[in-house]
């Protein structure tokens, strides 16, 4: 079924925190920690640092000296060496929460980057591994597995840094998406927090090894340099920030409250929660510091914009650590880290916006509603009545904000959602749908669904904002 409703009258949701007071201010569009310039740098120091790192191997390494294949093995494996170093630091760099680097890249990009880097690094040790082995046994005149034993055996803490690949590569294989679907968000991880490990364990053979490294000089100093700003930033963006952010707010729970059978609000008080710089669409990790759940942090979407009285997050039961969450009592102390998240009202690049949501996925985009300028457009996919949540606050925004409301119910197959998710649908319910800012969250088969209906409507590919929490 298929329905808008955009004059419904304004009522409360019954909820013991209802939401109330008039919505959020309206958030200008293009802030000035948003843009291309700023990720265009970091771009240029990426790069710049690649080229620093592999610099030492091309100076050290006259003309001629590649004379046959056992020397071109053992410069490749050397060279992937450098690389697999470099990208491991700019790898644990992007998890450690960096204010500036969220506020330059956003955590979804942060996130992406992340996952490509991964299989780079991968790749690159790996390749490593593999050429500086088959190097070696050709110089000696070896067998590859008596080489492999001669390593482990004959060169200072090469134990180490073979566990350390072998770690990267379990934590590789549970990136892959068939896996990763299989794997409970709990198991993954914290196998995924394994990969900190191999900056440890992977630290002493470079230096100890390493060609380029084990002389002490500029090249040496700079890589420990390079080692040490990556843990000052990961304590600081880990640890001290989250610790000063918790300290000072003291966040609790104050009630939880059941949306849907599979579907629960909890709300939050705190100190001060009027001087957190929150927008609606961004995120926080959270721990719930009771038995069940104190040891596992989850991301989760703000679901109503900031007021300074409390904060929301509305949450599909999904799992354990979910189902757990349906029994919070009041009081029960809240550990969060953030905001994150560029997914908001404010990285619009045009006045008006059109929100596309599926099931839970409406969560950030409810928050987002309050902050952006009326005659924004939504479109909430559920496959049934039961699957909308928050209708009531919807329909109450939609008067409040002048916002069109489309509820498009059913399967993906029926009438109705055959006649809204295509181009002819899409442009039929809005218009002027190429000059809006899109806003897609829900499910992964939804929102491909939806951004090539979106492209082939002639919406360009910056007006398309997506969101995904992985870190």
């Amino acid at each position: 079924m298929t329905y808008q409703d955009t004059h419904a009258a304004g009522r409360r949701t019954g909820h013991s925190a209802p939401y109330g007071g008039r919505p959020a201010a309206s958030v200008p569009p293009g802030r000035p920690r948003r843009g291309p310039g700023g990720r265009r740098a970091l771009a240029v120091v990426f790069w710049l640092g690649l080229v620093a790192a592999v610099l030492p191997w091309w100076l050290d390494t006259p003309a001629g000296s590649l004379a046959d294949t056992a020397d071109v093995l053992t410069a490749g494996g050397r060279v992937t060496g450098l690389v697999a170093g470099y990208l491991l630091l700019a790898q644990v760099l992007m998890m450690s929460r960096l204010g500036v680097l969220e506020r330059t890249l956003g955590g979804e990009r942060i996130s992406r980057l992340h996952r490509d880097l991964g299989a780079t690094l991968l790749v690159a040790v790996l390749t490593h591994t593999a050429l500086l082995v088959v190097g070696y046994a050709r110089q000696e005149k070896n067998s590859v597995l008596g080489e492999v034993g001669a390593l482990l055996t004959d060169y200072e803490d090469m134990v180490s840094a073979f566990v350390a690949a072998g770690v990267m590569v379990a934590v590789g294989l549970t990136a892959v998406r068939g896996v990763r679907r299989r794997l409970p968000y709990e198991l993954w991880y914290l196998l995924h927090l394994t990969s900190y490990l191999t900056l440890l364990l992977g630290y002493a053979h470079q230096f100890s090894n390493g060609a380029q490294l084990y002389e002490p000089g500029p090249v040496r100093t700079g890589w420990i340099a390079a080692y040490l700003l990556v843990v000052a930033a990961l304590v600081w963006g880990r640890l001290v920030k989250p610790l000063v952010f918790n300290l000072r707010h003291r966040l609790r729970v104050a009630d939880v409250v059941a949306e849907s059978p599979d579907t629960v609000s909890i709300y939050l008080t705190g100190d001060r929660l009027n001087q957190i710089d929150m927008l609606g669409g961004q995120y926080f990790r959270w721990r719930f510091l009771n038995p069940g759940c104190w040891w596992q942090s989850h991301p989760f979407s703000v679901s109503a914009a900031a007021n300074g009285r409390w904060l929301r997050l509305t949450v599909k039961v999904v799992g354990g650590h979910t189902a757990e969450l349906r029994d919070l009592t009041p009081g029960t102390r809240v550990w969060a880290e953030g905001p994150s998240g560029t997914f908001t009202a404010a990285h619009r690049t045009r006045e008006r916006a059109l929100l596309i949501a599926g099931g839970s996925g409406i969560t950030p985009l409810r928050a987002m509603l309050e902050e952006l300028p009326p005659g924004a457009a939504l479109i909430y996919r559920a496959r049934t009545p039961a699957d909308v949540l928050l209708h009531r606050e919807l329909d109450w925004l939609a008067q409040a904000r002048q916002t069109s409301v489309w509820y498009v119910v059913g399967r993906r197959d029926d009438p109705g959602p055959r006649q809204v998710m295509n181009p002819e649908g899409l442009r039929r319910l809005v218009p002027d749908l190429t000059r809006r800012d899109v806003y897609l969250c829900g499910p992964g088969g939804m929102v491909d669904e939806a951004v090539k209906a979106l492209r082939a409507a002639g919406v360009p590919r910056r007006q398309i904002h997506l969101t995904a929490f992985e870190l």
